[in-house]
Protein backbone atom coordinates (compact mmCIF):
# COMPACT_ATOMS: atom_id res chain seq x y z
CA UNK A 1 0.00 0.00 0.00
CA UNK A 2 1.17 3.66 -1.11
CA UNK A 3 1.47 5.27 2.55
CA UNK A 4 2.27 8.82 0.42
CA UNK A 5 -0.58 8.50 -2.47
CA UNK A 6 -3.41 7.58 0.40
CA UNK A 7 -2.61 10.67 2.12
CA UNK A 8 -5.50 13.68 0.88
CA UNK A 9 -4.42 16.67 -0.30
CA UNK A 10 -6.26 20.05 0.95
CA UNK A 11 -6.54 23.00 -1.47
CA UNK A 12 -5.45 26.55 0.03
CA UNK A 13 -7.52 29.62 -0.45
CA UNK A 14 -6.74 31.26 -3.97
CA UNK A 15 -6.05 27.81 -5.89
CA UNK A 16 -8.45 26.55 -8.03
CA UNK A 17 -7.95 22.77 -9.06
CA UNK A 18 -9.72 21.43 -12.05
CA UNK A 19 -9.76 18.41 -14.28
CA UNK A 20 -10.71 17.85 -18.01
CA UNK A 21 -9.48 14.86 -20.35
CA UNK A 22 -6.87 13.16 -18.10
CA UNK A 23 -5.01 16.48 -17.73
CA UNK A 24 -5.41 18.16 -14.50
CA UNK A 25 -4.83 21.75 -14.54
CA UNK A 26 -3.69 24.05 -10.86
CA UNK A 27 -4.48 28.14 -11.21
CA UNK A 28 -3.32 29.90 -8.40
CA UNK A 29 -1.78 33.67 -7.08
CA UNK A 30 1.61 32.97 -8.86
CA UNK A 31 0.96 30.92 -11.87
CA UNK A 32 -1.09 28.14 -13.82
CA UNK A 33 0.39 24.45 -13.86
CA UNK A 34 -0.56 21.11 -15.63
CA UNK A 35 -0.20 17.82 -15.32
CA UNK A 36 -0.77 14.61 -17.70
CA UNK A 37 -2.27 11.62 -15.84
CA UNK A 38 -1.97 8.11 -16.73
CA UNK A 39 -4.43 5.61 -16.97
CA UNK A 40 -5.10 3.63 -14.02
CA UNK A 41 -4.67 6.83 -11.37
CA UNK A 42 -7.67 8.49 -11.37
CA UNK A 43 -7.88 11.67 -8.92
CA UNK A 44 -11.27 13.12 -7.09
CA UNK A 45 -11.68 16.68 -6.50
CA UNK A 46 -14.19 17.39 -3.77
CA UNK A 47 -14.70 20.67 -2.36
CA UNK A 48 -11.16 21.41 -0.95
CA UNK A 49 -9.91 18.32 -1.00
CA UNK A 50 -8.00 15.80 -3.70
CA UNK A 51 -7.80 12.43 -3.64
CA UNK A 52 -5.89 9.64 -5.32
CA UNK A 53 -6.89 6.55 -6.42
CA UNK A 54 -4.87 3.59 -8.31
CA UNK A 55 -7.19 0.76 -10.59
CA UNK A 56 -5.28 -2.17 -9.52
CA UNK A 57 -2.37 -3.37 -6.74
CA UNK A 58 0.50 -3.83 -9.11
CA UNK A 59 3.59 -2.71 -8.56
CA UNK A 60 3.69 0.41 -11.29
CA UNK A 61 0.67 1.30 -9.96
CA UNK A 62 1.63 1.46 -6.90
CA UNK A 63 4.49 3.42 -7.35
CA UNK A 64 2.43 6.01 -9.81
CA UNK A 65 -0.03 6.46 -7.05
CA UNK A 66 2.38 7.65 -5.08
CA UNK A 67 4.19 10.27 -7.63
CA UNK A 68 1.28 11.60 -8.80
CA UNK A 69 0.32 12.26 -5.18
CA UNK A 70 3.66 14.21 -4.91
CA UNK A 71 3.58 15.91 -8.18
CA UNK A 72 -0.29 17.21 -7.44
CA UNK A 73 1.06 18.31 -3.98
CA UNK A 74 4.35 19.90 -5.36
CA UNK A 75 2.12 21.87 -8.16
CA UNK A 76 -0.65 23.01 -5.39
CA UNK A 77 2.40 24.63 -3.16
CA UNK A 78 4.26 25.96 -6.27
CA UNK A 79 0.92 27.88 -7.48
CA UNK A 80 0.43 29.39 -3.74
CA UNK A 81 4.01 30.32 -2.27
CA UNK A 82 6.48 29.51 -4.73
CA UNK A 83 9.88 27.91 -4.53
CA UNK A 84 13.50 29.32 -4.24
CA UNK A 85 16.70 27.30 -4.77
CA UNK A 86 19.88 29.87 -3.49
CA UNK A 87 23.39 28.77 -5.67
CA UNK A 88 26.88 30.29 -4.30
CA UNK A 89 29.73 31.09 -5.92
CA UNK A 90 32.88 30.26 -3.98
CA UNK A 91 36.19 30.94 -5.02
CA UNK A 92 38.80 33.83 -5.85
CA UNK A 93 37.17 35.69 -8.32
CA UNK A 94 34.23 33.83 -9.18
CA UNK A 95 31.49 36.41 -10.20
CA UNK A 96 27.58 36.41 -11.46
CA UNK A 97 25.37 38.67 -12.72
CA UNK A 98 22.10 38.89 -14.74
CA UNK A 99 20.31 41.46 -17.27
CA UNK A 100 16.89 40.04 -17.77
CA UNK A 101 16.97 36.36 -17.75
CA UNK A 102 20.40 36.00 -19.06
CA UNK A 103 22.77 34.70 -16.59
CA UNK A 104 26.66 36.04 -16.86
CA UNK A 105 28.60 33.41 -14.86
CA UNK A 106 32.92 33.97 -14.67
CA UNK A 107 33.93 31.05 -12.59
CA UNK A 108 37.56 30.45 -13.99
CA UNK A 109 37.39 29.47 -17.76
CA UNK A 110 39.18 31.78 -20.02
CA UNK A 111 35.57 32.73 -20.95
CA UNK A 112 32.01 33.79 -18.82
CA UNK A 113 29.18 31.43 -19.47
CA UNK A 114 26.16 33.41 -20.97
CA UNK A 115 22.89 31.22 -19.74
CA UNK A 116 19.82 31.77 -20.75
CA UNK A 117 17.22 30.86 -17.60
CA UNK A 118 13.52 30.19 -19.15
CA UNK A 119 10.88 32.41 -18.23
CA UNK A 120 9.15 30.57 -15.96
CA UNK A 121 12.23 31.38 -13.64
CA UNK A 122 13.13 34.55 -11.80
CA UNK A 123 16.84 35.32 -11.37
CA UNK A 124 19.01 37.54 -9.02
CA UNK A 125 22.33 37.91 -7.68
CA UNK A 126 23.34 38.85 -5.08
CA UNK A 127 26.93 39.51 -3.96
CA UNK A 128 28.18 41.25 -1.07
CA UNK A 129 31.90 42.19 0.03
CA UNK A 130 33.68 39.09 1.64
CA UNK A 131 31.10 36.93 0.96
CA UNK A 132 30.66 34.05 -1.80
CA UNK A 133 28.35 35.42 -5.19
CA UNK A 134 24.78 34.14 -4.81
CA UNK A 135 22.26 33.43 -7.53
CA UNK A 136 18.87 33.26 -6.39
CA UNK A 137 16.18 31.52 -8.67
CA UNK A 138 12.15 31.62 -7.96
CA UNK A 139 9.29 29.72 -9.78
CA UNK A 140 6.47 27.99 -9.48
CA UNK A 141 7.14 24.73 -11.31
CA UNK A 142 9.19 22.99 -8.96
CA UNK A 143 10.88 20.42 -11.48
CA UNK A 144 11.65 23.16 -13.77
CA UNK A 145 13.60 25.23 -10.92
CA UNK A 146 15.90 22.29 -9.91
CA UNK A 147 16.54 21.45 -13.52
CA UNK A 148 18.04 24.73 -13.83
CA UNK A 149 19.89 25.07 -10.65
CA UNK A 150 21.15 21.34 -11.99
CA UNK A 151 22.21 23.14 -15.14
CA UNK A 152 23.86 26.06 -13.48
CA UNK A 153 25.73 23.76 -10.81
CA UNK A 154 26.87 21.62 -13.64
CA UNK A 155 28.91 24.56 -15.22
CA UNK A 156 31.75 23.77 -12.19
CA UNK A 157 30.59 21.65 -9.78
CA UNK A 158 32.54 21.70 -6.52
CA UNK A 159 35.62 19.72 -6.74
CA UNK A 160 36.75 17.78 -3.36
CA UNK A 161 40.33 19.54 -2.15
CA UNK A 162 39.66 23.09 -1.96
CA UNK A 163 35.75 22.58 -2.27
CA UNK A 164 35.56 25.55 -5.35
CA UNK A 165 32.93 25.51 -7.76
CA UNK A 166 29.19 26.33 -7.88
CA UNK A 167 26.97 24.53 -4.52
CA UNK A 168 23.63 25.21 -3.28
CA UNK A 169 23.53 27.38 -0.23
CA UNK A 170 23.97 24.55 2.89
CA UNK A 171 25.41 22.01 0.67
CA UNK A 172 28.29 19.78 2.54
CA UNK A 173 30.98 18.94 -0.02
CA UNK A 174 33.47 15.87 1.49
CA UNK A 175 36.34 16.99 1.59
CA UNK A 176 39.90 15.14 0.45
CA UNK A 177 43.21 15.37 1.75
CA UNK A 178 45.97 16.36 -0.43
CA UNK A 179 49.05 14.63 -1.21
CA UNK A 180 51.53 14.30 1.57
CA UNK A 181 55.23 14.62 1.43
CA UNK A 182 57.36 11.68 1.18
CA UNK A 183 59.07 10.30 4.84
CA UNK A 184 62.50 9.90 4.21
CA UNK A 185 63.51 9.57 0.47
Amino acid sequence: MSRIGENPITIPEGVSVSKANGVITIKGTIGELLQEIVEGIKVNIQEKIITIERSSNQKEQRSLHGLYRALIANMIEGVSKGYTKKLELVGVGYRASNQGQKLDISVGFSHNIIFEVPEEVKVSCESEKGKAPVIILTSHDKQLIGAVAAKIRSFRKPEPYKGKGIRFVGEQIRRKAGKTAAAGA
